[in-house]
């Protein structure tokens, strides 16, 4: 009996299984995380296919949000990837977040805390330490400027209240969200964080510019402190 031919190239799947046809039929919204690696990656190695091999540089780095933080080196080194398969994962994820951060003109208005979010979720939520983002915004809610400010332990003692506000007033901003992010997963709103808010809500009303919202984001996923009362009355 001859033996079966190992399978570890897209090419030889199933044509029903093979993500790029399965991409043409159905959108690339319909695959899987590791379905979409496995068309960069293009070639498994003998007894583990692409689509095996995407599955588990998943597990091995925690998600997505695991290879954006992970250095090329990182990649590289992991079993069935080498110099070109980590150096084409990494470009693609550069593209997503460049997409995300493309230039105001292009981002939607803010009408509600998801649609912040949005703008910072994926890049934010990578980041090892913690940072402090504000969003300024036009008296319709367009995004103008995101404007990155802080890193390092953030609380109302360490950060300047008016910093937070000085590009709002250089480009003449209606209303700022303030933007922040726990390394840690847990978007939980910390007193600090509250402490915060308030001082920053007060700071904006005496310089004339709204304090639409802080969000914190966490591990793919954002709490907002105006949704929860805290801090907004």
């Amino acid at each position: 009996m001859e033996p079966q031919k190992p399978v570890y190239r897209i090419r030889d799947l199933e044509s029903g299984e093979r993500p790029r046809e399965r991409l043409a039929r159905l959108g690339a919204e319909a695959l899987s995380t590791a379905e979409l690696l496995a068309i960069l990656l293009r070639v498994g190695i003998p007894g583990e296919n692409a689509v095996q091999l995407g599955t588990r540089l998943l597990k091995t780095f925690g998600g997505l949000g695991g290879l954006h933080r992970a250095s090329l080196h990182e990649l590289q080194a992991q079993h069935g990837v080498g110099v070109a398969k980590a150096a084409q994962i990494k470009a693609a994820i550069e593209l997503g977040r460049r997409m995300v951060a493309a230039s105001p003109e292009e981002r939607p208005a803010i009408h509600s805390p998801a649609d912040a979010a949005a703008l910072v979720l994926y890049e934010m939520s990578a980041l090892p330490q913690e940072h402090l983002w504000v969003i300024l915004t036009d008296t319709r809610n367009r995004v103008m400027h995101i404007e990155k400010m802080y890193r390092g332990s953030l609380n109302a003692s360490t950060v300047r209240v008016g910093e937070v506000f000085r590009a709002a007033i250089q480009r003449n901003a209606a209303a700022i969200l303030v933007v922040h992010n726990h390394p840690s997963g847990d978007p939980t709103p910390s007193p600090e964080d509250i402490a915060l808010t308030r001082a920053l809500i007060q700071a904006g009303r005496l310089l004339d510019v709204e304090v639409l919202d802080h969000l914190v984001i966490g591990q793919g996923r954002f709490v907002s402190l105006k949704e929860r009362g805290l801090a907004f009355s």
